[in-house]
Order: C-alpha cells, then sequence, then structure tokens
C-alpha cells in the first residue's frame, strides 16, 4: 500500500466499507493480505464477516485463489450455511460455469423458497448467458413474489430497454414512481423513454419534475432538444423551456468551472448556439 497503517486502522477501513456498501474489491484485498490476515483472530467475531467480505471482494478483483481460500474455512467452520453455498455460487458464475452455479441457486431455492438473493442470482447466471427473455421471465416471477424490490423493477425496465420494449420498460418505471414519487431520477428515466416513443410533451413534463425534485439534475439539457422537436402547436412553450434549461446550464457551469476552463470547452458558446437554432426553428 501506498503507506504502512496499523492494525485497528485496517479493521476501521473494512468497516466502513461495509457500512457504506461501497465496492472497493482491490482496497479490501490489499487491507487484507497485508494487514489483518496475519493477526486475523484479533478480529473475534467479526472474523467471519472480514471472510465474506474478502470473499466479495476477490470476486470482484478475479483472485479465485482468494476466494477458495475463504469459501474453504467458511465452509468448515459453517458446513451447512446458505450463505457459504451463496458465495459458491457467485464463484462459479465468476468463473463462467453457468450450470453448476444454477444447480447451487437451485438448492439453496429448495431449501429456501422465499430466498431472495438466489432467485436474483438465476437472473443474473441468465443475463450472463445472453439469455434475455428467459432472465425478463425469471425477473417477472420473482417480482410477483417481492412486488417492493425497487432493485429488480429497476433491473427489468433495462432489461426490456434492451429488447426496445418501450411500453413494458414504462409500466416497471411507473410502478417505481408510485412507490417512490419523490426520486428524481425515476421521473428523468420515464421521460427518456416518453422521448424515445415520440411523446414529447409527456417527456417534458417529467423532465420538468425531474427538475423541480431536484434541481441539480443534469436532464436540464434534455429540455432543450424537445423545443424543436415537438408539434408546431407546443413549440412556443418549448422555446421558454429550452431558454429556461439554456440560462441554467449556464449558471451551473459558471458555478462549478473556472473562467479559463469555461473558456476553453466553449461551452457556454455551444449552448447559446443551441438556443438560437431552437428559437429559429420555433419561428419557422
Amino acid at each position: 500500500m501506498a503507506r504502512r497503517i496499523g492494525w485497528e486502522e485496517a479493521r476501521n477501513i473494512l468497516r466502513r466499507v461495509r457500512e457504506e456498501q461501497a465496492r472497493d474489491g482491490q482496497t479490501v484485498v490489499r487491507v487484507w493480505e497485508e494487514v489483518l490476515m496475519k493477526n486475523r483472530n484479533k478480529l473475534g467475531d467479526e472474523l467471519w464477516v472480514v471472510y465474506e467480505q474478502v470473499c466479495i471482494a476477490a470476486l470482484d478483483c478475479q483472485r479465485f485463489d482468494l476466494v477458495d481460500a475463504c469459501i474453504s474455512v467458511l465452509k468448515d467452520n459453517f458446513p451447512k450455511s446458505i450463505r457459504v453455498d451463496r458465495l459458491r455460487g457467485m464463484l462459479y458464475e465468476a468463473q463462467g460455469r453457468f450450470n453448476i452455479a444454477e444447480e447451487v441457486y437451485k438448492s439453496i431455492i429448495d431449501r429456501d423458497e422465499t430466498n431472495m438473493f438466489a432467485k436474483k442470482r438465476q437472473v443474473s447466471v441468465l443475463k450472463a448467458q445472453n439469455k434475455i427473455p428467459e432472465a425478463i421471465d425469471k425477473l417477472n416471477s420473482y417480482l410477483r413474489e417481492f412486488m417492493t424490490d425497487f432493485e429488480a423493477w429497476t433491473e427489468l425496465c433495462d432489461l426490456y430497454l434492451s429488447q426496445q420494449d418501450y411500453q413494458k420498460a414504462a409500466f416497471c418505471i411507473e410502478e417505481l414512481i408510485m412507490s417512490n414519487p419523490h426520486n428524481h431520477l425515476y421521473h428523468q428515466k420515464y421521460a427518456e423513454i416518453c422521448y424515445t416513443q415520440g411523446n414529447f410533451e409527456q417527456a417534458r413534463s417529467y423532465f420538468a419534475q425531474a427538475l423541480k425534485l431536484n434541481p441539480n439534475n443534469i436532464c436540464r439539457s434534455s429540455s432543450c432538444s424537445l423545443a424543436s422537436t415537438s408539434k408546431s402547436k407546443e413549440k412556443q412553450a418549448n422555446v421558454k423551456y429550452a431558454a429556461w434549461a439554456a440560462q441554467q446550464l449556464k449558471e451551473k457551469y459558471v458555478t462549478v468551472q473556472s473562467e479559463e476552463a469555461t473558456k476553453q470547452t466553449k461551452i457556454l458558446e455551444t449552448i447559446d448556439r443551441l438556443l438560437e437554432s431552437t428559437t429559429e426553428k420555433a419561428s419557422n
């Protein structure tokens, strides 16, 4: 590592990574191998949580030797643990041994029919093999059991988008908006889907709502393009929104970027040209 750290600091680093639910595999593996592993027994009962954490970090780093070592220790101490079997399934996935991984997840579900993680890993196995229609069917089946899993609805939306099934993708985001109406990212994504479908008026409405919920949302730039694509009766209203969006973008760049950097990127000139072009098209 760049500097030597003590045992206590190393333990606190791993604790902080767990608490923040961060994915920093390289740091976790380095801290484990260079500091904690030699005196791992000092961790007490926390040792098993750390082994699991290091195992997942090693998977992210493709350190299968370390993954094997962690699973072996955990299996010896918890021979009937579903969580250990889950790690084993993830190892098979990382190695591209999808049939074996599927068997592991199926065995977990046979023992625990409500195991959400194993069912979601089955979707991941199908995605990794580019079996998107099968993954969609599996995820729909999962959501019939766990309808409040926001992450699963988002994943299903992305799968539908990959298949250009915009109507069903929009339905997924509608479910998310109903569950969490104050999440500006859901409104932005719904607006983008509407825009792709050619429903520009509704897209503008949801872009506006996303901006209302989070004024710093960069989706304001999307509003500028709506003025030149909507029907003629909407052009004047769109020009007004485009002018407002352009002004907000200019203020944002002036605030977060130095004057010299702004001149070099010529971003303000680009925004002005875009607005002029939009105004001209609206007047035609």
